[in-house]
């Protein structure tokens, strides 16, 4: 990769973020944390006990994609769906006060707004159960999410958030679709298995290993198997570029017009990978919207991944850290 680690040129497209305008469009959510420590097994089943320390709640799914934008100095709208309830509140409450306009968020009655609650003890998660509604949004909602990218401005570019939660749906990825093209900006898709064909014609999907593998239907094991999973996908959608995160062997980059790009982890220790594939959206899109090329973007979201990784719960990067992480590469 050292054809590429022009730091010089990645650390410019870093001071353009703050010129970056990026729509949020998917699955709004709240990551609950509950913290504590274990000192026993439950006599009443073989089951750890938790004597909890304190708990946190934080903007998880397309929430957290937008909150990564704007730590990193971006500016972001987001458009969702909450529920009718406290934690839908909350949500609101947190986008106020980053300064975010949440006039793009529905709320639809009967549908709570998702919240993963994770216990975590000792940074290692010993259980998480989600509250939610999977079902898809109607038809009224598909039609004000449109509306309100297509009166965006400025804009950027566009992140799909896909976690399956019943907002991302086949006639609003087309949509999206058409409203990018219309703007010239690109679009990038957080995918989901099971919801592949929905993305057809976009800018850039970025699934990730098992995701990829799913989605061109065999398992990828080795170089081989990778580039015949890229190839595939890059067909199967007839987008621009496939960006697959692998894990511990970093990210690979295949593009419609240019060779593979395989980017070695920069990540020292692992603690906990979510929200990951949040913040290598954001931060690849921003560099987009800064005029980087496609392999460049990925070298720089493969440098904030492994920032965030670091880390036990949903976390951010800031563009000092950002920074010094390509300075020190």
């Amino acid at each position: 990769m050292e054809e590429y680690l022009d730091r010089k040129a990645l650390l410019k497209y870093i001071g353009g973020f703050k010129d970056a305008s990026i729509l949020v469009v998917g699955d709004v959510m709240l990551d609950h944390f509950i913290w504590g420590k274990v000192t026993r097994i439950s006599p009443e089943a073989p089951v750890p006990v938790v004597d909890i320390n304190h708990e946190s709640v934080m903007l998880g799914g397309a929430a957290n994609v937008l909150n990564n934008i704007i730590s990193l100095g971006g500016r972001a709208g987001l458009c969702g769906v909450v529920g009718h309830d406290e934690m839908g509140r909350r949500v609101v409450h947190e986008l106020r006060l980053r300064n975010v306009n949440t006039d793009g968020l529905v709320v639809e009655e009967g549908r709570p707004t998702t919240v993963k609650t994770r216990v975590v003890a000792h940074s290692q998660q010993v259980v998480r159960f989600d509250r939610e509604n999977k079902g898809e949004i109607n038809a009224d909602t598909e039609r004000f999410i449109l509306d309100c990218a297509r009166k965006q401005d400025p804009l950027s570019g566009i992140i799909v958030s896909d976690y399956a939660k019943g907002v991302v749906t086949k006639r609003l990825v087309g949509g999206l679709v058409k409203i990018a093209g219309e703007r010239g900006v690109p679009l990038a898709v957080d995918p989901k298995v099971g919801h592949f064909d929905f993305y057809k014609n976009v800018t850039v999907v970025t699934p990730n290993n098992l995701e990829a593998s799913q989605a061109a239907g065999f398992d990828i094991v080795d170089d081989g198997t990778l580039a015949a999973a890229g190839k595939r996908l890059l067909e199967k959608l007839r987008c621009d570029a496939v960006l697959i995160t692998r894990g511990e062997h970093g990210m690979s980059l295949f593009r419609k017009d240019g060779s593979p790009v395989h980017i070695p982890t920069v990540a020292k220790e692992v603690y906990d990978v979510t929200g990951a594939g949040d913040t290598v959206i954001a931060v690849f899109m921003l560099a987009l919207a800064s005029g980087a090329p496609m392999h460049e973007a990925a070298v720089i979201a493969n440098h904030a991944a492994g920032i965030v990784v670091g880390e036990v719960g949903t976390a951010t990067v800031s563009p000092e850290r950002l920074r010094k992480a390509v300075k020190q590469a």
